[in-house]
């Protein structure tokens, strides 16, 4: 089995990681296996399958060229500092050139415990394994930035959580598992040329335009902030709710990481939240552009000590470092009011738009309207078919209020009703993650060792924004009794 492993992170210094080998497990069994994603990396499926990539994708083999390690970070988690965190759980097998000439890291979570594990078991339970391939699945799906999910394995064994668990592994891809907490881990530590050389590894692997700026540090800030602020727009735009979006769960490479408790929003709500550990609703749905900026401002002061010395003075690099987060919200703002133009299918841009856009939100809070399928049956009105979507508010004269102003809107520009439905459907999801889907899929492969329901709903989430015969089933938001308010982190 050929992984053709690089090992840049294991050239850095000692004090970023530790090296330590999976856990073996008892009997490791193929769930679940991404070839689309195999194959884009540059990986025989047919090999990963079988018996030996099996053993490896379990922890039980160390592939050639393999240089296992867990990565040191620290972290906020719900706004409190906790100075070590790390990879408690999780092992970086290596780094792959993908056929796109991207570079890919790809880390075993579940893997067994490691020098980061804090008493941890380094496990990962079934239900939680799947519930981030197919959430990071569905998300890749959508176009949004994200860490993928090339394999499940069940282990064979069981974990204690409340109850005991069958376990797995997961193995995940991503551009790197840089974050946040990586440069606040050393610059608690009052370690300058430990954030320098993150600073300047990081710029290598997703910045290299900035590495060649005059102010190289300024112009690395500048580009974190521009991808999470499109970032957290692509979120909000389909319901996304992360849950626990500690620094250490945010990614310098501007993925989306990390599928713990999240969730998909149905009835539209600002102040939503699923995750049983956020007591006071500080990760909530309508407060996730506003953290996001919180966690990056942690970023900005972590790289303080490296700012200061490429701008000369603490005052000089304070102000630069304030002009670069002080450009967060304009950047949402901006790429936020695009997708919402799309969604609403509007060709054009309008001084107007974002007050009828956030009119239509109101109205939707107002009347419980589900967010998916307003914006999609949003489509069907462009088209001239109101009845679908008029059926969503409580109130549908709500609705008819606000299309009124927003024919009048359509009706500026010179754009055929066929044209614009289309349009608005390649923009508008139709299958999302349901929470309650999720749970009933997630619940027959724990229970019954049955993926059929698994497979099912990621059928229908890989194509989005495709509408399928058969698949109606998909689209129907939770009836009362069967609403799932709160889900769970797998640790």
């Amino acid at each position: 089995m050929q992984f053709r492993f690089e090992n840049t992170y294991a050239r850095l210094p000692e004090r970023f990681f530790a090296r330590v080998n999976p856990t073996r497990v008892a009997a490791p069994r193929l769930l679940k296996l991404n070839v689309e994603l195999a194959r884009q990396l540059g990986l025989d499926a047919e090999q990963l399958a079988g018996p030996e990539g099996v053993e490896i994708l379990a922890g039980n083999r160390v592939a050639a060229g393999s240089e296992p390690l867990a990565e040191a970070y620290a972290g906020h988690q719900f706004g409190h500092f906790v100075p070590q965190l790390g990879d408690g759980r999780a092992n970086l097998l290596g780094e792959l050139v993908g056929r796109d000439g991207v570079r890919y890291d790809i880390q075993l979570k579940g893997s067994g415990p490691t020098p980061f594990s804090r008493r941890g078991d380094g496990r990962a339970a079934v239900g939680p394994v799947l519930r981030e391939y197919l959430v990071s699945e569905a998300m890749a799906a959508m176009g949004i930035p994200t860490t993928r999910s090339l394999a499940a394995v069940a282990t064979g064994e069981e974990i204690m959580r409340e109850v005991p668990l069958p376990g797995a592994v997961l193995t995940r891809v991503a551009a790197s598992h840089l974050r946040v907490g990586t440069f606040e881990y050393f610059a608690a530590q009052g370690d300058a040329h430990g954030v320098q050389t993150l600073a300047d590894y990081a710029m290598a692997r997703h910045y290299p335009e900035a590495a060649q700026a005059e102010r190289k540090y300024r112009a690395f800030l500048d580009g974190v902030i521009a991808r999470q602020a499109r970032l957290m727009a692509q979120w909000m735009m389909v319901g996304f709710v992360h849950g626990v979006m500690n620094t250490d769960n945010t990614s310098i490479s501007g993925e989306t990481i990390d599928y713990g408790p999240c969730a998909f929003m149905e009835a539209y709500h600002p102040a939503t939240v699923f995750s049983s550990i956020d007591r006071n609703g500080r990760y909530a749905y309508g407060n996730q552009p506003r953290i996001m900026l919180w966690n990056l401002t942690r970023l900005a002061e972590a790289m303080l000590p490296v700012m200061v010395e490429e701008w000369g003075s603490q005052e000089a690099a304070l102000a630069s470092a304030t002009e670069a987060l002080q450009g967060f919200a304009p950047q949402f703002e901006a790429a936020q009011l695009a997708l919402l133009r799309r969604k609403l299918g509007l060709f054009t841009a309008g001084d107007g738009d974002l007050a009828l856009a956030q009119n239509l939100l109101e109205r939707m809070a107002a009347n419980e309207a589900d967010f998916t399928l307003t914006l999609r049956r949003l489509c069907d009105a462009a088209a001239g078919d109101d009845a679908r979507v008029r059926a969503l508010f409580a109130a549908p004269a709500a609705f008819d209020a606000w299309a009124v102003q927003w024919r009048a809107r359509l009706d500026s520009e010179h754009v055929a009703a066929g044209e614009r439905a289309a349009a608005m459907r390649a923009v508008n999801p139709v299958y999302i993650p349901r929470n309650h889907m999720v749970e009933t899929a997630l619940n027959a492969a724990v229970m019954r060792e049955d993926l059929g329901p698994f497979e099912e709903l990621l059928g229908a989430v890989s194509r989005p924004y495709e509408e399928r015969a058969g698949l109606e089933r998909f689209v129907v938001p939770a009836r009362p009794e069967e609403r799932v308010l709160a889900t769970f982190c797998g640790t």
